[in-house]
């Protein structure tokens, strides 16, 4: 299939000289009326653009800034027989790929369109390969196999595509920012921008200037005009960051431009049209805060299309081993240290706690422990002292010295049900670290692997 191209002038005699002399080559199609050529573009997926700076009426930097907005890949090359450095400048500011003079040299025409399109065809590599590094990053920053967190997984997967806005919740640390950026980074905006407040760290005061933008001397302290987060997420994203802090009377004004799908920067009268989605997160209960007349029941309603909930972390038990060794290979590597595992008595403990600031406590921990481990097993004395001891101050029952035993077992049970008993309580003792595990039955991997297999045995989790 030959690659497509779009010629906008407004001359109609230049856009048929172009399409003759380019239609052995390119799949060409014409436009004199720029509407028309947005048109165009946006039902049909052009590779190139020819576009004249002067379209009778219309300004081609201003087209070329509308089709920059609904297609930012396309590639644009503008047509003009008024060359300047300063429109040149501009243009090429603007996202143009390159200018070519009038009257057009039809071989240095075709020199630059193969040039474009060897762009074109590099740039697609890199975003294929940046999109897998992002599908692979965020994916991979969600560990877990519980129910819980394939219920989340199955959600992003479905939300990504479409505009409606998503409110997710759940208590701090369990990685609300992560679910955000995995919506972001792996649907149809990822090529947008993604823009994020955090509500609860930016002072009230400033709240509304760095959402909405401010002109020039739009208030004391206004040196310089800036864009606020609201035009700088158009065509992508926005994530609002804990949102339950948001003022009341700000609030009001983020409903309107949700409903009105325009923003106007402070000092200004100009509208700004509104290509956004908007994710928004809290770890606070919003339906309590609407009865308590804190937080707007219309706004909430305006956020709260698509709710995604994360679960903490002490309701996915079945995750803690996988996240454990996810953050000893991080800081390991991080660190450039040989740790590769924790002692039976370090997991027990970890296991045993209940994380009541989740995924990024659990993270903290480890960090923690691998700056102080000097050896190659993180011990449970590298482990802060709140694991290691409770709120007495008493020494938790980890040490690796502690035994634990089967159930008493009646004379006359069969030699099978005391080696499933044997197994079982091994594998919780090691908190199901098979190979350490077998290295305490003194078996290989893949015969407990079998004896697991033989004699049915779950986890707790499991059952």
């Amino acid at each position: 299939m030959n690659p497509k191209i779009l010629i906008i002038d407004d001359e109609r005699a230049i856009c048929a000289s172009l399409r003759f002399a380019l239609e052995d080559i390119y799949d060409t199609s014409t436009s004199s009326d720029p509407e028309e050529g947005l048109r165009l573009i946006e039902e049909h997926p052009f590779d190139i653009v020819l576009l004249d700076l002067r379209l009778g009426l219309h300004n081609g930097l201003d087209v070329l800034r509308q089709i920059k907005q609904k297609c930012p890949a396309i590639t644009v090359i503008m047509m003009t027989a008024y060359a300047s450095i300063e429109s040149s400048i501009e243009a090429i500011k603007q996202g143009a790929y390159y200018y070519i003079e009038k009257p057009i040299n039809t071989t240095e025409l075709r020199l630059l369109l193969a040039k474009a399109l060897e762009h074109n065809r590099l740039s697609s590599e890199v975003r294929t390969l940046q999109e897998k590094l992002n599908v692979q990053t965020d994916r991979h920053r969600f560990i877990g196999k519980s129910k819980a967190m394939e219920h989340v997984f199955s959600m992003i997967e479905r939300v990504k595509d479409i505009d409606s806005n998503v409110l997710i919740t759940g208590e701090s640390g369990t990685g609300k920012e992560v679910v955000a950026r995995a919506i972001h980074n792996t649907g149809k905006r990822k090529h947008g921008p993604l823009e994020i407040v955090n509500c609860a760290a930016i002072p009230e005061a400033l709240l509304e200037s760095e959402l909405f933008g401010y002109e020039k001397g739009a208030f004391t302290g206004a040196t310089q005009k800036k864009p606020g987060k609201w035009a700088a997420a158009n065509g992508g994203t926005l994530f609002l960051d804990e949102i339950s802090e948001m003022p009341l009377a700000l609030q009001a004004k983020i409903l309107r431009v949700i409903q009105e799908r325009e923003v106007t920067p402070l000092g200004s009268n100009q509208k700004i049209p509104l290509d956004v989605r908007i994710v928004s997160a809290t770890n606070k209960q919003l339906e309590q805060l609407v009865a308590e007349g804190t937080f707007r029941e219309d706004l909430y309603f305006r956020l709260n299309v698509i709710p995604i909930s994360l679960p903490p972390l002490r309701e996915r038990q079945e995750d803690l081993l996988l996240l454990l060794d996810y953050f000893l290979q991080k800081y390991a590597r991080e660190m450039n240290k040989k740790v590769k595992k924790l002692s039976a008595a370090a997991r027990r403990l970890l296991l045993a706690y209940d994380y009541p600031g989740n995924v990024r406590q659990l993270g903290n921990i480890i960090e923690y422990a691998m700056a102080l481990s000097s050896s190659d097993i993180i011990a449970e004395e590298d482990l802060p002292e709140y694991i290691q001891y409770d709120s007495q101050g008493t020494a938790l029952p980890a040490s690796s010295n502690t035994q634990e035993t089967v159930d008493s077992i009646p004379v006359g049970v069969p030699m099978k049900e005391i080696e499933k008993r044997a197994i079982a309580a091994a594998l919780d003792h090691c908190g199901w670290h098979r190979q350490e595990t077998a290295r305490m039955l003194q078996i290989s991997e893949r015969s407990l692997r079998d004896k697991i297999k033989l004699y049915n045995i779950k986890s707790v989790q499991e059952e």
